[in-house]
This record gives C-alpha cells, structure tokens and sequence, in this order.
C-alpha cells in the first residue's frame, strides 16, 4: 500500500511542478521520490524479519526492521540536500509560478492519498508493534505536513506576488526533512545498540515482578532489550532455599507467564537461585567478577 502511493503522489506532485514551476511543489516531490525508495526497503526488512529463528540467528531476524528505518533517514537527508540546493537556485534564479490553481489543486489530492495510508500503516503497525510500519507512516504524515506548508506558500505566492516565498518555503521543508531523518536515523542506532524497554514498558515488568515478593521471593539482574516486533526480558529470580526445585520452577513459570500476559512478543530468560546462599548475589552484573 505504501508503495502504490507512492507511486501515485510521484506521478501528482511531479504533474503539479510541471504545471506550475514551483520548486515548494518540486521538493515535494522529491520527497515522494524517497518515499517510494523507503517503502520498498522496508517491505524487503519486514519479509527478511519475518522469518522463524534458524541456526545462525537464534534469536529471529526482526533487528532487520532497524536496517529499513536507518536507510529510510538518510535517504531523507539525501532528498532534504536536493530540495536546498534547488531552492538556492530559485532564490538565485527566480521563476514566475504557472497555473497556481491547478498545480494546487493535484498536489492536494496527493497529499490526501498519502494522510490515509499512514493512518492506516500506523494503526497496523502499533497493532504488530512493527518500527518499520510506524517509521513509514510517520514519514508519511511528515510529506503531508510538508504538503501542507508548500500549499500555503504557494497559495501566498500568488497572493503576495512575491516570488522568493516559493524557495523559501522549500528551504523550510528541507530542515523539517533532516529533522525527521535525524529522528529515524536515531531511533535505528538505539535499537541496533540494544537500548532498554521503554519506561512505561519497564514498569509494567517492575509491577509483575513486585507481586511475588510478599512470597519471599526476590529478583535481581533484570536486562531487557528491545529488537523491533520483539522484546527479551532476561532476570533472576531468588527463591527461599527450603522450597523444593519443583515449587521454584512453577512460581518461575508463572512469572514468565505474567510477563507474557502484560507484554506481547516478549521472550523472557529465568534463572532460579536460593535467596539464602551469598553464591546468588555474586552474578548480579553481565561480567561476573
């Protein structure tokens, strides 16, 4: 879906420059241009993450995902480079707008294709917990946003009669691009670097856990990352030494099963230790010492 309209707001917004020369309606164009670009990288990351784990990658392959939003931003930045240096060409090089009206008008029409398929892409991907489905939808609701502004300038322009609006316009569009390419560039470092839960997400795995301590037991190294669709949860959980490894391994499994509940794609890591024996506490950092 993303990728036909990509398709389809290329073919408008190029239609609308060369109806109407603006260099605001180019860049968004060429922004259209990196959106098609995108959605096939990220539809190419979501098949490659959706394979089953195998041997060589045990634990699956949805870290592919931060591979399509990375290449995502800097093809973003690539386009917001384009759209200034074809701005300051403008600024240098001035051109009267054609047929405002019309050009208007099918860049509008672009701009409505693209707000319902991102919010279409971001719906399903909170529902798949999907960052490649996300990153492209709020790229998406970025070009539209953009379209609006470049409306406005041009629809100035014609007002006005001041023809520097138009470049200028397109320079403003360029920084909200490398912001968004900034951001998505960003987000694709922290989940290939492994970062932690988020902190909300964090505190529903504290709240779980919080609920078996008036049973005496305790817990300690608790690691979660995150890889995409996927989370781990690694922990330990220290139970009182009289209780038998059968009675520990089932309030483990419940533990587990809670996690589970609160969270969804969540693998978690147990280890069971007795709360009673100093050996227990000797492991609590990723490096034992």
């Amino acid at each position: 879906m993303s990728i036909a309209a990509a398709i389809v707001t290329i073919a408008l917004k190029g239609f609308a420059y060369f109806l109407t020369s603006s260099v605001g309606l180019l860049s968004d164009a060429v922004e259209s241009l990196v959106n098609l670009v995108a959605a096939i990288m990220a539809l190419a990351m979501l098949i490659v993450a959706a394979r089953p784990a195998d041997k060589e990658h045990p634990y699956g392959h949805s870290k592919a995902e931060y591979f399509a939003s990375g290449v995502e931003g800097i093809l973003i930045l690539v386009a917001a480079v384009s759209i200034g240096v074809a701005a300051v060409h403008r600024i240098i090089v001035p051109r009267v707008i054609q047929q405002p009206g019309l050009g208007l008008a099918v860049s509008t029409l672009a701009s409505a294709v693209n707000f319902i398929v991102a919010r279409i892409l971001l719906n399903v991907g909170k529902r798949e917990n999907s960052i490649t489905l996300e990153a492209d939808a709020h790229h998406l609701m970025t070009d539209v946003w953009t379209s609006v502004a470049v409306i406005a300038g041009v629809g100035a322009v014609v007002l006005t009669k001041w023809q520097m609006l138009d470049p200028i316009v397109a320079l403003a569009v360029a920084v909200n691009i490398v912001w968004t390419g900034y951001h998505l560039m960003q987000r694709s470092v922290a989940g290939l670097m492994d970062t932690a839960l988020p902190p909300e997400e964090y505190e529903m795995v504290l709240k779980v856990l919080n609920k078996y301590k008036e049973q005496g037991v305790q817990f300690h190294a608790l690691r979660t990352r995150q890889a995409a669709g996927r989370r781990f949860i690694s922990i330990h959980v220290l139970v009182p030494g009289r209780w038998t490894t059968h009675k520990g391994h089932h309030l483990v499994e419940d533990v587990e099963n809670d996690l589970r509940g609160v969270l969804s794609g969540v693998t978690v890591f147990t280890h069971m230790e007795p709360v009673d024996d100093p050996l227990s506490f000797q492991d609590i950092e990723i490096d034992r010492h």
